[in-house]
C-alpha cells in the first residue's frame, strides 16, 4: 500500500545532502524541481502544473510567487530562494522554456506537464538516495 497524505518532513541536513547529490550529478532539471518543491511546499498536483509565467517575468525567476491551489481554489504565496531561482533559471534556459510552457514539461507528450505519478517516482528516488524509505 502506498503512503497517502503528508509525510514526515525532511530535516535540513537531508535536504542539503539531496541538493549536493543533484548538483554533483549535474541534474539541472531535478535540482530545480527539488529546490522549487522545498520552497513552495505546494501539493504535487499544483507543483507539476506550474507554468513558467507563474514564477518568472522577463526571463528572471521572481523572489515571490502566487498560485491558485487546485484543491482549495485559494491563492497561496511563497518565497523563492536565491539558490532555487538560480537552479530554475538554469533549467528554463537549458530547455528554452517561455511564459505559457509548463515548468516541468512531459518528455512523452510535448504540450503537457509531468504527471504526479512521475513526480512521486522522483521524490522516492531522492529519498532512497539518502537511505530513507
Amino acid at each position: 500500500m502506498r503512503p497517502v497524505g503528508q509525510q514526515i518532513p525532511l530535516k535540513l541536513e537531508q535536504i542539503w545532502v539531496i541538493r549536493i547529490r543533484l548538483e554533483i550529478a549535474k541534474n539541472i532539471r531535478e535540482l530545480a524541481m527539488f529546490n522549487m518543491a522545498i520552497d513552495c511546499k505546494l501539493r504535487s498536483c499544483d507543483l507539476v502544473k506550474l507554468l513558467v509565467r507563474d514564477i518568472s517575468r522577463n526571463g528572471e525567476v521572481l523572489d515571490r510567487a502566487q498560485v491558485i491551489q487546485q484543491k482549495t481554489s485559494q491563492p497561496v504565496q511563497f518565497e523563492i530562494t536565491k539558490k532555487t531561482r538560480e537552479s530554475v533559471e538554469a533549467w528554463i534556459e537549458l530547455r528554452g522554456l517561455s511564459g505559457m510552457d509548463y515548468l516541468w514539461p512531459s518528455w512523452m507528450r510535448k504540450s503537457d506537464h509531468i504527471t504526479t505519478h512521475q513526480y512521486a517516482r522522483l521524490v522516492k528516488k531522492w529519498i532512497t538516495s539518502i537511505g530513507l524509505d
